[in-house]
């Protein structure tokens, strides 16, 4: 008899010590499941049980932000066409890497790739992915100039700032929900930031900024990122790579007072001759 009440009352503890747990567990599934959002309902459920992977934009991990750039960068190989010379994207990767050491985020894995097309452009993803057109390549007088531009691309991912418009747009458009993105959504909207919307005002001084840092800290002549906005305002027509770029002029001053702010004996990158030389195959 001892034996069975005893049994009794453990289960009573085991029971009470799961019970509770387990009820707020499914609270907190009904708030997720039930919470109504503009424009879209959203059910948890389904897409838990099909294995489908939920981004919540507002706090991704690392990790997170990495897969997500990788399966951007698989979707924009439909998009765009990459620059097949292995030269020239070894040479790229290898600026790029200079670089990365010194960036706000040197533990991601950054990639860096050649896209074949003459506008004067660059752009960046999620998780380390950085793009430069070969119109740019052509475009720059030498590697400190190429080196900025990629400063200020990898400067937009040190600041999330892609991840963050994603947030806003899924907002905005009324597909995100409690739980977050999927990641066929998330992926397209990724997509389309990319390739189709400039950067705010705000974000832009933000990626210059860190740009100039991560430019500086690699040894590079500050002067690179000042010549080839400056090389590009004279030109007749605006560079894609400025008109998704707002207030030019602006970042220009603002460029030249951080430098004189915190100058920099950095001379690393300015041989015109060598430069020309690592992209011969363009010419």
């Amino acid at each position: 008899m001892f034996a069975w009440k005893a049994f009794l009352t453990n289960y009573r503890l085991w029971r009470r010590r799961w019970f509770y747990p387990l009820i707020s567990v499914v609270v907190a599934l009904s708030v997720c499941l039930t919470t109504p959002l503009p424009g879209r309902a959203f059910d948890l459920l389904p897409l838990l049980f099909q294995g489908v992977q939920i981004f919540q934009l507002s706090n991704i991990s690392d990790r997170q932000e990495v897969d997500l750039g990788k399966q951007i960068n698989q979707e924009l190989q439909g998009e765009v066409k990459l620059y097949r010379n292995a030269a020239i994207t070894r040479y790229v990767e290898q600026v790029g890497q200079r670089l990365v050491a010194n960036s706000d985020r040197p533990n991601l894995p950054y990639t860096f790739q050649v896209v074949e097309d003459k506008a004067i452009n660059a752009f960046a993803t999620a998780g380390g992915y950085v793009y430069v057109h070969t119109g740019l390549l052509q475009a720059a007088d030498n590697e400190a100039e190429l080196a900025s531009v990629l400063a200020h691309e990898m400067g937009h991912i040190g600041g999330k700032h892609l991840v963050k418009q994603m947030r806003q747009q899924a907002l905005a458009s009324g597909v995100a929900s409690a739980a977050g993105l999927d990641r066929n959504t998330a992926v397209g909207l990724g997509v389309q930031l990319a390739l189709n919307l400039p950067r705010s005002r705000q974000d832009e001084f933000d990626a210059d900024k860190r740009g100039l840092r991560t430019l500086t800290r690699s040894g590079y002549a500050q002067s690179g990122m000042v010549s080839f906005m400056q090389k590009l305002l004279g030109k007749g027509s605006t560079p894609t790579f400025l008109s998704t770029h707002p207030a030019t002029s602006d970042r220009i001053n603002a460029l030249k007072k951080a430098i004189n702010a915190q100058p920099s004996d950095g001379r690393y990158g300015l041989d015109n001759a060598a430069y020309k030389a690592n992209i011969r195959a363009l010419s």
